[in-house]
């Protein structure tokens, strides 16, 4: 896939079906984080609030990656346990249902976690 200048032209680049998947995980993440800047960062799509990042998400073959940094997998641990991970990521598999809730929770966490050290 050619480089994306945009979330958009990134989302085009995958067959139809990986398309609507990552247009839900997109939604998710805009409605738990309606004042994060959407972007592309690392070639993926990713959420900045006061230029600091709070997630990206990226679209693979037979799964979606979602980076939520070492703390949203961190606190997160127990209901990301069932699904493949790595350091600071973790797989939600094509063929099951996308874990819209679960993004949307660890999305305002990152959120409230950014907020507070903003504060500081």
């Amino acid at each position: 896939m050619e480089k994306a200048n945009n979330v958009e032209e990134y989302i085009a680049g995958f067959p139809a079906e990986t398309q609507a998947v990552l247009q839900q995980v997109r939604a998710a993440i805009k409605a738990a984080a309606p004042d994060a800047v959407e972007c592309i960062a690392y070639a993926m799509p990713a959420y900045k609030l006061n230029g600091k990042p709070l997630v990206y998400f990226a679209g693979y073959a037979r799964h979606i990656g979602f980076y939520a940094t070492p703390t949203g997998h961190a606190e997160f641990a127990e209901e990301l346990s069932k699904f493949k991970q790595g350091k600071g990521s973790v797989q939600f598999p094509l063929d099951e249902p996308m874990p819209l809730d679960l993004i949307a929770r660890i999305v305002k966490f990152r959120l409230r976690e950014s907020l507070a050290k903003s504060k500081k």
